[in-house]
């Protein structure tokens, strides 16, 4: 299986379209918008898994693809990473606590 990251998508693209856009290269495992968590409202991105010569098929056809007056970004989605790097992001203003 291969995770697909879809981005730059237009703001009216539902679970179901993004489904329905990528079936059309094989078998859609998944596909998700992602959504802000305060007002639902679709964060321009989403991801779709795919088996992997599925997956391939839909990143060659649709890299660049021109989905209503956006053209989408659609490659390999990149593993997760943890997105603290030392304090760049401690808020703390560079004290450290312990209660």
């Amino acid at each position: 299986m291969k995770s697909i990251f879809v981005g730059n998508l237009p703001w009216s693209v539902a679970n179901s379209d993004l489904e329905a856009k990528f079936s059309e290269f094989g078998t859609v495992l998944s596909a998700r918008v992602m959504t802000d968590k305060m007002t639902g409202k679709s964060r321009g991105f989403g991801f779709v898994d795919m088996e992997d010569a599925d997956a391939e098929k839909a990143i060659a056809a649709l890299s660049g693809y021109k989905w209503g007056d956006r053209e989408i970004t659609v490659n390999e989605a990149k593993p997760k990473t943890d997105r603290r790097d030392g304090d760049r992001n401690d808020r703390s203003g560079g004290f450290r606590r312990s209660f």
